[in-house]
C-alpha cells in the first residue's frame, strides 16, 4: 500500500469482512435514517443561529447597550475559536470509540447534552465572561454533535446515494437555521425563553437518530494504540493527499465568497441600496436565499446520483454563487437584490449537496472518516473568522466599496470552481 494513492485504491484499509464499522458501505440507507440525519442538522443549527442571529446580541444589550458591539465580538469571536478546534477533535474522538452503541452515536449524544447545558445556562449567565464561557460550551457541545453526524455519512451511506443524502442534510442544515430565526423572532426580546426553546429543539433533532442509526460498533483488534505525536499529526496528515487538498481548499474559498455575499447585507441595503427598512429586507432576502437553497440541495443531490458524477456540478454550482455576487456588484437595487439573493441560493443550494458527496469520496482511510470530515468542516468554520475583516477592508478601502466588495466575493468563488478541476479521483 503506497502512502500517495487515492482513496478509492485502500479497499477499506485491508480490512476484514467482518469489520463492518470500516468496511465501504454497499446497502443503500432507508428514509426513517435519512430523516434521523435530516433532524439532528435541524436541531444543531436551531441552537447555533438562533442566538447567533438575535439572542446573544438581545443578551448583549441587557448587560451594557453602549458596549454591545464589543460584547457580541467577544462573545461570538471567542465562540468561533473553538469551532475550529472542536469539530476535527470530536470527530478523532468518535473515531477511536469502542462503545457497543457505535463510534457516532455516543458523540451525537454527549454533543447535544452539552450543547444544551450551555444553552440553559446562557438563560442565567450573570455577566459576559459567563455568557462567553457558555456559549463557548454551546459551540464545544454542537461542533462535536456535527462532527459525528457528518462522519455517520460516509460509514453508512454508499457513493451512489451519497449526493441525496447529502442534499437532504443540507436542508436540514438550512431549515435548522431558519427554525432558529424563527425562535428568535417568536420571543420577542425574551432571550432566555429563546434559549430554553433552542435547547429543546436541539435534544427533540436526535431523538429518531439515536432509535434508528444502527451506528456498527468498532472492533478492539482495529483501533491502533494510542500515540499523542501520531493523534496530532493525524490532523494534518490528510493533506499529503492532493485530492483531499484541492477538495479542502475548494470548499474553504466558496464558503469565503458565500460569506462576504451575505454579510454586510444589512449595511448594503441600507448605504447602497436605500431600502427603506434594511431589517426587513435582510429579513425578505434571507427567506428567498433559504427557501432556493432548500430546492436545489434536493434537486442537486439527486441529480448528481442519477448521472454519477460531481466536479461538473461543484463547478458549475460555484459559478452560479460567483453570478450572484456580480448581480448585487452591478446591480445596487431591490430589484438586483432580490434576483442576486434567489440566484445564490441555486448556487449554494446545489454546491453543498454535491461537494458533500465529493468531498466524502476524497477521504484517505475509512478509520479516519470522522477527523477528517473534521478537518474539512474547518473550511466551513475558518471562512466565518477570515470573511469579517476582510468585508471590513474592501468596504472602506474605496468610496462604494461594495462593488469591489462583491467583485472580489466572485472572483474568490471563481477560484473554487478552478480549483475543483485539479481532483482526480472524482468524476
Amino acid at each position: 500500500m503506497t502512502f500517495g494513492q487515492p482513496a478509492e485504491s485502500f479497499p477499506a484499509m485491508n480490512i476484514p469482512p467482518s469489520a463492518s464499522a470500516l468496511n465501504e458501505p454497499v446497502r443503500n440507507v432507508r428514509h426513517r435514517w435519512t430523516a434521523g440525519v435530516v433532524l439532528v442538522n435541524v436541531g444543531i443549527n436551531a441552537a447555533f443561529f438562533g442566538p447567533l442571529q438575535v439572542l446573544l446580541g438581545q443578551q448583549a444589550i441587557y448587560f451594557d447597550a453602549p458596549q454591545k458591539e464589543a460584547i457580541l465580538a467577544l462573545v461570538t469571536g471567542c465562540g468561533a475559536a473553538v469551532s475550529l478546534v472542536a469539530n476535527p477533535l470530536f470527530g478523532a474522538f468518535s473515531d477511536r470509540t469502542l462503545s457497543r452503541f457505535g463510534r457516532r452515536v455516543p458523540w451525537v449524544l454527549i454533543g447535544a447534552l452539552l450543547g444544551t447545558i450551555g444553552l440553559l445556562g446562557l438563560t442565567a449567565a450573570p455577566g459576559v465572561a459567563a455568557m462567553t464561557a457558555l456559549w463557548c460550551l454551546v459551540q464545544l457541545g454542537c461542533n462535536g454533535a456535527v462532527a459525528a453526524i457528518t462522519a455517520a455519512i460516509p460509514d453508512r451511506v454508499p457513493v451512489r446515494q451519497r449526493g441525496t443524502v447529502g442534499g437532504l442534510a443540507s436542508m436540514g442544515t438550512t431549515a435548522g437555521i431558519l427554525v432558529g430565526a424563527g425562535v428568535a423572532a417568536a420571543v420577542a426580546g425574551n432571550f432566555a425563553l429563546g434559549y430554553i426553546i433552542c435547547a429543546a429543539v436541539l435534544m427533540l433533532g436526535i431523538v429518531m437518530y439515536l432509535f434508528t442509526s444502527q451506528d456498527q460498533p468498532l472492533d478492539p483488534s482495529l483501533r491502533p494504540p494510542f500515540s499523542l505525536r501520531g493523534f496530532i499529526v493525524g490532523f494534518v496528515r490528510p493533506f499529503a493527499f492532493p485530492d483531499f487538498c484541492w477538495a479542502w481548499l475548494t470548499r474553504f474559498l466558496v464558503n469565503v465568497g458565500t460569506h462576504l455575499v451575505t454579510l454586510y447585507l444589512l449595511f448594503f441595503l441600507s448605504d447602497a441600496v436605500h431600502y427603506p427598512d434594511p431589517a426587513f429586507g435582510v429579513l425578505i432576502l434571507t427567506g428567498i436565499y433559504a427557501v432556493t437553497t432548500l430546492v436545489t440541495a434536493v434537486i442537486g443531490g439527486l441529480w448528481t446520483d442519477r448521472v454519477g458524477k460531481r466536479k461538473p456540478f461543484v463547478i458549475g454550482s460555484s459559478v452560479i454563487i460567483a453570478l450572484a455576487a456580480l448581480i448585487l456588484a452591478f446591480f445596487p437595487s431591490w430589484p438586483g437584490a432580490l434576483v442576486g439573493a434567489a440566484v445564490l441560493g441555486v448556487g449554494y443550494g446545489a454546491y453543498l449537496a454535491v461537494d458533500f458527496a465529493l468531498l466524502t469520496q476524497v477521504l484517505p482511510f475509512a478509520a479516519d472518516r470522522g477527523k477528517d470530515m473534521g478537518v474539512i468542516n474547518v473550511a466551513n468554520s475558518l471562512p466565518q473568522v477570515i470573511a469579517p475583516a476582510v468585508a471590513w477592508l474592501l468596504v472602506t478601502a474605496v468610496d462604494g466599496g461594495y462593488l469591489l466588495l462583491y467583485i472580489v466575493a466572485a472572483g474568490i468563488g471563481l477560484l473554487g470552481a478552478v480549483f475543483v478541476v485539479k481532483i482526480k479521483s472524482v468524476d
